[in-house]
């Protein structure tokens, strides 16, 4: 029987303060909101600043409920996709494997070993076909795996995939990561250098715009990889923003009114256990958001100025100790998004410390949603914690911080020079080693890592990667895709996507052509690499 360690007294500095060091008072009173004002600070939900979320009072608190799955072929997460709608997953998020993501086709000798690791494996249009055999897309809402420089590829796959099955893009719901800055801060899937990488994605959102794909959300802008990386939340907040202006900017250079468009931004943040300062967190992003984009492009489209908030639970807050100690923060993290406001949100698997999600465990995860939303209560009304003194308090303390270090990034003359200088990535690992070291040091309490270990059996059974078989097979199926297809055809549409990109023009249509030939993800980015480059990391 485990025997329980007495509480005792933490006598340390960050005993009483949030994950980002506010200092936390005993207790909240009205003085604590001084020239606090309820229209400027708070509003009214579905109304500028946004601080009480985008949903009408009317919808109360609604948010889509989503699932991250994705792994080895395209046969296996067919079969995984369709588990995954039976259980109620609504908003279907493909993870790619690494290869795909840094465009590579599996038979490039860079991506030997790691084929459908994290992901599933995207060669050409053939895999999408196969991903979706059976499954009519019509209605739903897909964020195919495009989370960082092959989105416009990624857009013209699903494009070619509507019309195979005779249904109209603008009835489907595509949201697209698209955001490749935050690839060059924290994750290192990158392929083209960052000035081309925002043009690439800005390509995505300029064609949604003008073929009216309104249902579709063509970029997110990622805090969550951030965090991952170990930024904090205020950190997260600012750079997630700034990184958003880059991208801003450049689809306004192109003559596009932010007033004018009908699309949806999302942005995607991560869900930790601290639990009121992610709610005040989300609170805060939403009043950032549109005061920023109010003041910097005159923006008045509420469309816009109420920005959408994706939630994935934080993955790196989970432990392999102890994992099923993680449903709980799963859960503690999933109800804090909610009461935040989430609009859209996936709860991780209890098992990610150990590898891809069992198909149990991606069961529990919808289903944790599922039981805060039609048992617990907290979905009742819109924003439960307006009013709270502790939560508007922080809110604002919260916007205040990433608000200057967002003026920060600006002041050094934006994302892409903050990139250049390694200004994230310095700030982020110095932030990342200090939670290492409060870990480390116990002035962070882990349960079961650095509190209240115990011996323990594995009863935790991970998914089973790709074997090197499975792997063979996938290459086996690439090289016969490139014999049977009209690789004339292949090479004047390829031809023509390097033409485009010397011009700088929209690239998704003349990639849309070449997916329809079936040229293959690396072939594409190959032909654009000529162009561009591949971007390589300076040193440190």
């Amino acid at each position: 029987m485990e025997k329980l360690e007495k509480p005792g007294i933490n006598k340390n500095e960050n005993k009483f303060a949030t994950r980002s060091g506010i200092p936390v008072k005993e207790v909240y009173h009205p003085s604590d909101l001084t020239d606090w004002d309820y229209a400027n600070k708070l509003g009214e939900p579905a109304q500028y600043p946004f601080t009480r979320g985008i949903n009408q009072p009317s919808e109360r608190t609604k948010w889509v409920i989503g699932q991250y799955f994705g792994f080895g072929t395209a046969k296996s997460t067919n079969e995984l996709l369709k588990y995954v709608l039976e259980q109620g997953a609504q908003n279907l998020v493909i993870a790619f494997d690494l290869p795909t993501q840094c465009g590579y086709d599996s038979d490039h000798p860079m991506a030997h070993g790691e084929v459908g690791k994290i992901g599933v494996a995207i060669d050409s249009l053939k895999d999408v076909e196969t991903i979706f055999d059976g499954i009519n897309i019509e209605g739903k809402t897909i964020s195919p795996g495009g989370n960082n420089a092959i989105s416009p590829i990624v857009l013209a796959m699903m494009l070619a995939l509507c019309e195979k099955q005779h249904i109209s893009p603008q009835k489907v719901k595509f949201v697209f990561q698209n955001d490749p800055l935050k690839e060059f801060i924290s994750r290192g899937a990158f392929i083209f250098p960052p000035k081309a990488a925002v043009k690439f994605a800005v390509d995505t959102v300029e064609y949604c715009h003008k073929q009216n794909l309104y249902l579709s959300a063509p970029q997110m802008y990622c805090g969550y990889h951030l965090r991952e990386g170990g930024a904090t939340i205020k950190q997260a907040m600012a750079f997630t923003l700034a990184n958003a202006v880059a991208f801003l900017d450049e689809l306004v250079s192109r003559g596009i009114n932010l007033n004018d468009f009908k699309c949806s931004f999302q942005v995607f943040l991560s869900g930790g256990v601290d639990f009121f300062e992610e709610i005040a967190a989300r609170r805060a992003f939403r009043r950032m958001w549109a005061k920023t984009l109010k003041e910097r492009y005159g923006c008045t489209n509420p469309r816009v100025l109420g920005i959408f908030l994706m939630e994935y639970t934080m993955g790196s807050n989970l432990t392999a100790q102890q994992p099923l100690n993680n449903v709980v923060r799963c859960t503690i993290a999933a109800m804090a998004a909610v009461l935040g406001g989430a609009n859209g949100l996936i709860v991780s698997s209890y098992d990610e410390a150990l590898g891809l999600p069992s198909q149990e465990a991606l069961r529990v995860a919808v289903r944790t949603q599922q039981i805060i939303g039609e048992e617990s209560g907290i979905a009742s009304t819109v924003d439960p914690m307006a009013g709270s003194y502790y939560v508007e308090a922080l809110t604002d303390e919260l916007e205040k911080g990433a608000t200057e270090i967002f003026q920060k990034v600006q002041d050094k003359g934006g994302s892409i020079e903050a990139i250049k200088s390694r200004y994230y990535m310095n700030e982020i690992t110095k932030s990342a080693y200090q939670t290492f070291r409060d870990i480390e040091s116990g002035r962070r309490t882990v349960i079961g890592v650095n509190k209240y270990q115990v011996k323990e059996e594995k009863v935790v059974k991970p998914m089973k990667l790709t074997s090197q078989k499975e792997e063979e097979e996938q290459i086996q199926r690439l090289q016969e895709l490139r014999r049977q297809r009209d690789n004339t055809q292949v090479q004047k549409c390829l031809a023509q996507v390097k033409e485009s990109a010397l011009k700088g023009e929209n690239l998704v249509e003349p990639i849309l052509a070449a997916v329809k030939a079936y040229a293959t993800i690396g072939e594409i980015c190959n032909v654009l690499s000529e162009i561009w480059g591949r971007y390589e990391q300076p040193g440190i």
